[in-house]
């Protein structure tokens, strides 16, 4: 099978005379891939369609959030109906407690929150409370987890940084990160022993509880109850960045997936984004609501933005909210077997070719890593041979397959994925997993 790119390498050398290589976020310029990045035209259902007509599987969601699938009739309603009462208004709308309130149903550590744009703007926010809130200066977070772009957490962040082989970012003063600890991921003793060295100086601690920005990395046994008992120990805040597990593990995300859902066990703050958005620019920050009164115009901590809460993301994530409340045992059954029968089908044909390949999965994330040793932290993940994932990137293309074009970034599945899409992604991976080794 050969696909054409003709119009998209046209448009793609356009973009280049405008935007910084040809793009508007690193990862979708291919480099890290090779082969030609596909301008998306529409999407519909499981999906995308190309502007030269190519039809792809989606497995990326536009990185998470559309988990009912694109154009859900619903979702596509809710914001036509909103956008014909103005696009932005710069002032409170009802529909913004109304989405809050879907929200701390699903995530009852959640008892106060606010709608910000981005996950960026959510983690760094909710760090600058975490400070606030407790006096101090330094936060604690792990390699290959990525919080956004922000300066203070572009160290060891995982996702585009990784895919490009950058430690950090230039223009990013070594001032600006001193307060900045990265630790690996998945080891207690490590941050034991830096709050020992700092008993009173770290503020908080912030981490994916399921880590999505360097391929998937699940938390072992006993991990995240670690972090929160280390955390009480030293009076800092534990902060669950949910910006993609958010809905997507469950209703709850990984806080309900992992019984972290309120009480002592529960964490501090979180971070969501992706989902509750339906699609569109949106993030959220929130916890308990003595840390989350710390917040102007309650309390010292200042954080604004003219378009938090704007009306066509809260229609939006309203809309997609109550759709996957309303089907979600169903919905959430039907995501993990369709998941595991993709991932592991892979897997399974990996293993008849003698291919060495570690397939990590959570629910209806995953990633195929090009090394056949256990992956459970970055280091481990960066053993994959990028060189093979690259290839087998191009030859799921050319069959069909969007994969993320990168070996560090999850695959994610929606629920309009089925029985179709499984065989379509099988029948590709068996030729695209033997280019891979030639």
């Amino acid at each position: 099978m050969s696909l054409s790119f003709s119009r998209s390498e046209v448009l793609q050398r356009r973009a280049e005379g405008f935007l910084p290589g040809g793009v508007d976020s690193p990862v979708r310029a291919f480099r890290a891939v090779g082969g030609h990045p596909p301008f998306v035209e529409s999407a519909a259902g499981a999906y995308l369609t190309d502007a030269d007509g190519n039809r792809f599987v989606d497995m990326f969601g536009s990185w998470g959030p559309m988990l009912l699938g694109h154009a859900y009739p619903s979702v596509v309603e809710a914001i036509q109906q909103a956008a014909t009462k103005s696009a932005s208004f710069g002032a409170s709308t009802a529909a913004e407690a109304d989405l809050a309130e879907l929200v701390q149903r699903c995530y009852p550590s959640v008892e106060k929150l606010r709608f910000v744009s981005s996950g960026t703007e959510a983690c760094m926010s909710a760090i600058r409370l975490a400070r606030g809130f407790t006096g101090r200066n330094f936060f604690i977070k792990f390699e290959g987890c990525y919080h956004g772009h922000s300066d203070a957490l572009l160290v060891k962040a995982g996702s585009g940084v990784a895919t490009f082989g950058i430690p950090g970012s230039a223009g990013v003063p070594a001032d600006t990160v001193k307060h900045t600890i990265a630790l690996p991921y998945n080891d207690l003793a490590v941050v034991e022993a830096e709050f020992a060295a700092r008993p009173e100086e770290i503020a908080c601690v912030i981490l994916e509880p399921v880590v999505g920005n360097a391929g998937t990395i699940a938390p072992a046994p006993g991990y995240l109850a670690g972090l929160r008992a280390i955390t009480k120990k030293y009076g800092a805040l534990l902060i669950f960045d949910e910006v993609m597990t958010g809905f997507r593990l469950a209703p709850g995300g990984a806080q309900e997936l992992y019984g972290f859902t309120s009480g002592e066990t529960a964490p501090d703050l979180t971070t969501l984004g992706k989902i509750v958005g339906g699609g569109l620019p949106v993030g959220v920050f929130g916890g308990r609501a003595e840390i989350m009164d710390y917040l102007a115009p309650l309390g010292p901590v200042y954080q604004a933005g003219t378009l938090s809460g704007n009306p066509l993301a809260m229609a939006a994530g309203m809309a997609t909210l109550k759709a996957l409340l309303a089907g979600k045992d169903s919905m959430y059954a039907g995501l993990d077997k369709t998941t595991a029968a993709m991932a592991d089908g892979v897997a399974k044909i990996a293993v008849e070719l003698g291919i060495g390949m570690t397939t990590n999965r959570v629910g209806s994330m995953f990633t195929w890593f090009f090394t056949p040793q256990p992956v459970t932290d970055f280091a481990t993940a960066a053993t994959s041979d990028t060189a093979a994932f690259a290839r087998f990137h191009r030859g799921m293309l050319e069959r069909g397959i969007w994969l993320p074009p990168s070996q560090f970034e999850a695959a994610f599945v929606s629920a309009a994925h089925g029985e179709r899409e499984v065989e379509l992604v099988l029948e590709a991976a068996r030729g695209a997993l033997k280019d891979a080794v030639k």
